[in-house]
């Protein structure tokens, strides 16, 4: 089983130099931008904002610190300008309850629709969730839908006064600005230039992972999915791709997870 929380060391030093180096090499990529062609700022720009994403999910599940204020401090700064750090830890721990995995409107990160919601939606948007469901429209508009049905909620959710809907956009205000004053005021980058080679690849990079974590299945045991990716999509991932392993041990830190893995391999496909 994973170490409880309380006798767990104060800091995760593996989770904690990467956070370091990716801010590290976020900063050198940004300020160095006009230097380098776009076909190498891009895929290094989206594989740095992708990681980050993934460090934030480790920090949901209580890594590098302890102090839950820690990690949220450390993952304040929104590299793919699109999800509140706040709304992603609520959502995703509620996530974490295997019994509606993948369940439509209890599941927040399910891609499901019910039949009743599908036929209240527009035609042109039922063909926009429709190609969000294969690889390439998952990679290419993915992006789009994904911050758009944010912001959409977020904005309902402000002028409805909710508390915790003002609450995780207020801190998605700093950490944008904290972005925006050091990729356009100090780096000097077109904005647009920023969401086309780090944002929306980035997200494009988040959503190929979860486009084969889940599915539909009577039996919830069978809805999360096993990936044995190699060194490169298991370092962008954090090795989230052993994503049973994940689930039944949210709490093991992402450097354990493969020895874990390996340790029970059979006793995790045959599950």
């Amino acid at each position: 089983m994973a170490q409880p929380v309380a006798l767990r060391p104060a800091a995760d030093l593996p989770t904690f130099g990467l956070i370091l180096l990716t801010y590290g090499a976020f900063g050198a990529l940004t300020w160095f931008h006009a230097s380098l062609p776009w076909w190498l700022l891009a895929p290094a720009g989206a594989f740095l904002v992708c990681l980050h994403g993934s460090l934030q999910h480790e920090a949901v599940h209580g890594f590098p610190f302890r102090s839950r204020r820690l990690n949220e401090a450390l993952m304040l700064p929104v590299l793919n300008l699109w999800m509140p750090y706040p709304m992603y830890r609520d959502t995703h721990l509620t996530h974490h309850c295997d019994e509606n995995l993948t369940l439509p409107g209890v599941d927040p990160e399910s891609f499901y629709l019910d039949a009743a919601t599908w036929r209240r939606l527009p035609r042109w948007y039922r063909a926009l969730l429709e190609a969000c469901n294969t690889l390439l429209g998952r990679l290419l508009l993915g992006p789009l839908v994904a911050a758009g049905t944010t912001f959409v909620q977020g904005a309902r959710g402000i002028l409805a006064g909710d508390r915790i809907a003002i609450r995780d956009w207020s801190h998605y205000a700093a950490g944008v600005a904290i972005v925006g004053i050091w990729v356009v005021g100090v780096c000097r980058m077109d904005p647009l230039l920023y969401i086309l080679c780090f944002a929306w690849p980035g997200t494009s990079l988040t959503l190929l992972r979860s486009f084969a974590e889940h599915r539909a299945d009577a039996n919830p045991a069978s809805r999360t999915a096993i990936v044995e990716s190699g060194w490169f999509f298991g370092l962008l991932y954090l090795n989230n791709s052993y994503h049973v392993v994940h689930h039944s041990e949210p709490g093991l830190v992402w450097h354990r997870r493969p020895a874990r893995y390996r340790e029970r391999r059979e006793d995790w496909i045959a599950a």
